[in-house]
């Protein structure tokens, strides 16, 4: 019997975006724009920051495995605390939900290039993972209604979806649920909701308050703790309470949910991000069609732009490094012809749209 399971061994390990230190010693350079793994560019909300501190100092005590954070989201939200779980990111909860409800025979359904946090994880627990292809770079909801069999457990959909920004619609997901048995866990990541949420054709999933659907958002994004790990999830109690059973005791850590609390009083933070987004996602969207590119449409603060080969993907990758701006080639994803490029400050997008009609005219 092999040490280590085969598809354990068959995996790659998540590698996020270069590190901004890393292309500064590898080319020599002093001013980077990371604009590859679509965090906040105006850093962490204040308010989270000044709540932070103030826990400094009982750092000796253990956390409290994130009641005061569950207790705070269901009053937000208007539901049970026993509806609330807490993890180390949205992906972390993910992997709860692996651990708990997959046995050796279910399978996992999904589209082709989902999210990648979701690949590894599905894929580490060595049961069948299915897919289908993405239409128009969107989730086509009939085609995995009908790919759904007697051993589908998991169906995970991502809205805003992450690495293509488009969203599935509130007509698509009623019609695609009433062909989901109850017996089928439905995973709604929703870690761009806030950049969809006034879309009216969106479907929020907290009006979705099934047995079988768990949600799944993050402080990562549009309150800018992405270093702090925080997510959390709303299920029936049910679920959650075995979802408890496997989770760590301690996460998320003291800093970390005192950062989270204050970061949802902070509506001005996130308004202003909302509105910086909203000015440059079209701006960034326009002209990189406008010089050739194509750009598919994104409800969330990044965009994916398709070239025609992997070999372009890299280039353009390389030649952008050299001139201080990271973006993510996507072949981690599945999609090697395909780069992803966050959404910055109004500076930022500016430089990104020069930098790539500089590489672009050099070709």
């Amino acid at each position: 019997m092999p040490l280590v399971p085969p598809y354990i061994k068959s995996l790659q390990p998540y590698k996020a975006g270069k590190p901004i230190e890393e292309v500064k010693r590898e080319f020599g350079l002093k001013d980077i724009i990371k604009l590859a793994s679509n965090e906040n560019p105006l850093g962490s909300s204040p308010m989270a920051i000044k709540e932070l501190r103030t826990h400094i100092d009982g750092l000796n005590y253990y956390p409290d495995g994130g009641f005061d954070l569950r207790t705070v989201l269901a009053d937000k939200f208007k539901v049970k605390v026993d509806n609330v779980i807490i993890g180390n990111g949205s992906d972390g909860i993910m992997s709860y939900i692996i651990r708990t409800f997959l046995c050796d025979d279910d399978e996992v359904l999904t589209t082709e290039a989902a999210f990648i946090g979701f690949q590894v994880l599905a894929r580490s627990r060595g049961v069948k993972y299915q897919t289908v292809p993405y239409t128009n770079w969107r989730y086509d909801l009939p085609a995995l209604a009908k790919k759904i069999n007697k051993h589908t457990k998991i169906i995970y959909l991502a809205n805003p979806n992450n690495p293509t920004g488009t969203i599935f619609t509130k007509v698509e997901f009623d019609e695609f649920y009433k062909i989901v048995p109850e017996r089928v866990l439905i995973i709604l990541d929703e870690a761009y909701f806030e950049y969809a949420q006034d879309n009216p054709s969106y479907p929020d999933s907290m009006r979705y308050r099934y047995d079988n659907v768990i949600t799944l958002r993050t402080f990562s994004k549009i309150y800018g703790l992405a270093g702090l790990r925080v997510g959390y999830g709303f299920a029936h109690e049910t679920l959650i309470g075995n979802l408890l059973k496997v989770k760590l005791p301690f996460e998320p850590n003291t800093l970390a949910q005192s950062a989270a609390i204050g970061a949802l009083k902070d509506t001005d933070f996130v308004h202003r991000a909302l509105e910086l987004n909203s000015r440059g996602l079209p701006i960034v969207t326009d002209s990189l069609r406008t010089i050739g590119m194509n750009v598919a449409p994104s409800e969330a603060n990044f965009i994916m732009v398709e070239m025609k080969s992997e070999d372009e993907v890299n280039t353009i990758y390389m030649e952008l490094l050299r001139r201080g701006v990271i973006i993510r080639p996507l072949k981690a994803f599945g999609l090697p012809h395909c780069m992803r490029i966050t959404i910055g400050t109004d500076e930022q997008n500016q430089i990104l749209i020069a930098k790539m009609k500089e590489v672009l005219n050099k070709r």
